[in-house]
C-alpha cells in the first residue's frame, strides 16, 4: 500500500490545495498510469471478443460447487 503524507493548504478556512513529497507524487503518478494501462487493456480485450464471457475464479468455484474458502495446503496422508 502506498503511504502518503499530504499537507493541506487552506484558503478562506477551507482546504484548497494538497502538497505531497515529490517521491510520493511520483509513486502516485506511476500507479495512476498503471491503472489507466490496465483499463485500456481490459477494454481492448472486451472489444476484441465482446461475446466471450469472462470466467473469474469465484464464478468457477461456484459453478463447480466448490467452497470459496482459501485452501491451506495438503494434509499428510496416513497409511
Amino acid at each position: 500500500m502506498l503511504k502518503l503524507h499530504p499537507k493541506m493548504l487552506k484558503k478562506n478556512g477551507r482546504n484548497e490545495f494538497v502538497v505531497l513529497p515529490y517521491e510520493e507524487f511520483q509513486a502516485l503518478q506511476e500507479r495512476l498510469l498503471d491503472a489507466a494501462d490496465l483499463l485500456t487493456l481490459r477494454r481492448a480485450r472486451r472489444a476484441d471478443n465482446p461475446r466471450k464471457q469472462v470466467l473469474t475464479l469465484d464464478n468457477l468455484t461456484k459453478r463447480l460447487g466448490l467452497s470459496s474458502r482459501p485452501r491451506r495446503g495438503r494434509r499428510p496422508r496416513t497409511t
